[in-house]
């Protein structure tokens, strides 16, 4: 709280460029619905409450490197998605479009790219 004002955090936002494409992919990955729709944004809300996610177009976009390497477009953000089975989720995400990243830091934790290359981190939970 904020002076007497509430914040709340409600949405993390990727930028993407086809939102809907990525909407689809995370739908299928988390099964969750799209609840908003518009030319250059799309919204999902977690059905179990809490924070949802967005996406809308960025033009141009560049794709982000993992691991980016010096002068390489670094990515802004990623998502940490808890999992009761490691290679279960993360043939899950591969099925949906995802790839496993080449890099992988942590045993305990599964890299991928989504189709518009941001990184996101499997773990068990």
């Amino acid at each position: 709280m904020l002076d007497g004002t509430a914040l709340t955090l409600t949405t993390v936002n990727l930028s993407a460029p086809d939102p809907r494409a990525l909407a689809h992919f995370y739908r299928l990955l988390l099964g969750w619905e799209i609840t908003e729709e518009e030319p250059d944004w799309v919204l999902m809300r977690n059905p179990a409450g809490g924070v949802g996610l967005a996406f809308q177009t960025e033009s141009p976009y560049a794709r982000p490197s993992w691991p980016a390497g010096p002068g390489d477009q670094q990515m802004m953000a990623h998502l940490e998605i808890r999992v009761d089975d490691l290679e279960r989720a993360a043939a899950h995400a591969v099925a949906c479009g995802a790839t496993r990243a080449d890099h992988q830091p942590q045993g305990d934790v599964l890299v991928h790219l989504d189709p518009a290359g941001h990184p996101f981190c499997l773990y068990l939970g």
